[in-house]
């Protein structure tokens, strides 16, 4: 596991100094798209079917924030939540379109993501692109890491929308505190 880390933090251009608050690992969960993990804070991931949800219960995760609009195909926002209250997870539904983002959405993500009772959470969407800028936003704007760290982080994560970034760097100058 340390090689791996390790070899992800070469891979990412990052020194060992922040290897501890920037191990990603790619993981497979039957039923999740593109599982990235970061450490025992976050996962961010893509299309997520409520067969995954147990799953998520049992690897720890407190909450579920479902980026998805329920207007996309594939996405089964009613079982996903339906499933999560069977499981004994919160479920949180935050739908982002990328298009046209929605800053109002970013503010609901931040207070989700940083209440307790939602820690760790597993936040999701179709590809795992606005998950991970949502998260990078929270790193910027919560976390006070400057734009490059934070876009490492989310790319490892899944980020590789230009918009998206873009996106969360605008927002994050918008809203310093």
């Amino acid at each position: 596991m340390l090689m791996r880390s390790f070899l992800l933090a070469v891979a990412l251009g990052i020194g060992m100094t922040t290897l501890q608050a920037q191990t990603v690992t790619k993981e497979t969960l039957p039923g999740v798209t593109g599982f990235a993990r970061l450490d025992t804070t976050i996962a961010c991931a893509g299309a997520t079917t409520p067969a995954a949800v147990a799953g998520l219960k049992k690897m720890g995760y407190a909450s579920i924030i479902n980026l998805r609009q329920a207007s996309e195909g594939g996405a089964d926002i009613d079982g996903e939540a339906a499933a999560a209250r069977t499981a004994g997870i919160n479920f949180v539904h935050l739908p982002f379109n990328a298009a046209s983002p929605d800053p109002a959405v970013v503010d609901n993500f931040l207070k989700a993501v940083n209440d307790p009772k939602n820690q760790p959470a597993f936040v999701h969407c179709a590809s795992g692109n606005r998950a991970a800028a949502m998260w990078m936003i929270k790193r910027m704007l919560v976390d006070k890491w400057d734009a490059e760290r934070a876009g490492t982080e989310a790319a490892a994560l899944g980020l590789t929308s230009g918009a998206l970034k873009t996106f969360a760097v605008e927002y994050v100058q918008a809203h310093k505190r």
